[in-house]
């Protein structure tokens, strides 16, 4: 098997149902043909390894920490995987979720930012009299000073938080984004570094969709909304098509 048969995407041949399946496939790396192919794509030589071991992480932008030993050194290489399952074309997947108030201290929002946001999710009631939705406020809802004051702000700390809800910071923040569809005729994978995804999905314009949520290049910003009408429907939460990466050879 050559590095060169590698390029693009790559048909699965029994598919994978959850994280579990990842980890089986590495920690059987040896017998297991995508897996081989997992750590040719992270520049492993095959014939170097001597164990590889992967762990199921929760909590952390990584989902799989698969450690390498490579022959005759006595360094254990990690690599960091996020996983994104999707069973469709259009697989929107939530990437992160928090209360606003997390993500001000993550972020250092200013107060009259997080006020507006807040406002937003509906974590805050509405300071406006015949809101469209008596829960929240959208966007358009606000003044056009506070619509600017979001804006900027997003524009701003862009890369910051593209780099925060997409990778992480820290020991198991992820170096790679392998997604999993699965369709009905057969499933399909592809693994690509995380740097790549940061350049994929948070490049573009800062912009305001037609439903009132926020676009930031690729990813969407919005309420979470459903919960059954629970508080938690008031958080902030971002989504990506991690579907999109097929397209992307």
């Amino acid at each position: 098997m050559h590095k060169e048969q590698l390029l693009g995407s790559q048909t699965a041949k029994n598919g994978f149902l959850n994280e579990d399946d990842i980890v089986i496939k590495f920690n059987n790396w040896e017998f297991d043909e995508e897996a081989q192919k997992w750590l040719l794509i992270m520049q492993y030589e095959l014939n170097q390894i001597e164990y590889v071991k992967a762990l199921k992480l929760s909590g952390f932008k990584t989902d799989v920490q698969v450690q390498v030993t490579i022959k005759l050194k006595e360094a254990i290489d990690a690599q960091n995987l996020q996983v994104k399952l999707v069973s469709n074309t259009r697989g929107f997947n939530q990437i992160d979720k928090r209360w606003v108030d997390k993500y001000i201290e993550m972020w250092n929002i200013p107060q009259s930012t997080a006020s507006i946001l807040k406002r937003y999710t509906g974590e805050v009631e509405p300071t406006i009299t015949n809101s469209k939705d008596k829960r929240r406020m959208f966007f358009h809802e606000f003044t056009t000073e506070e619509q600017s004051n979001v804006l900027k702000w997003l524009k701003e700390n862009k890369s910051l938080i593209v780099s925060d809800i997409l990778k992480g910071r820290g020991q198991f923040s992820a170096e790679w984004m392998l997604v999993a569809q699965k369709l009905k005729q057969n499933s399909r994978w592809i693994l690509k570094p995380m740097n790549f995804c940061l350049n994929h999905f948070g490049n573009g314009e800062v912009e305001v969709t037609k439903r009132g949520n926020f676009k930031i290049g690729r990813i969407t910003m919005q309420r979470k909304g459903g919960d059954g009408g629970r508080k938690t429907a008031n958080m902030l939460q971002f989504k990506i098509n991690p579907a999109e990466l097929f397209d992307c050879e």
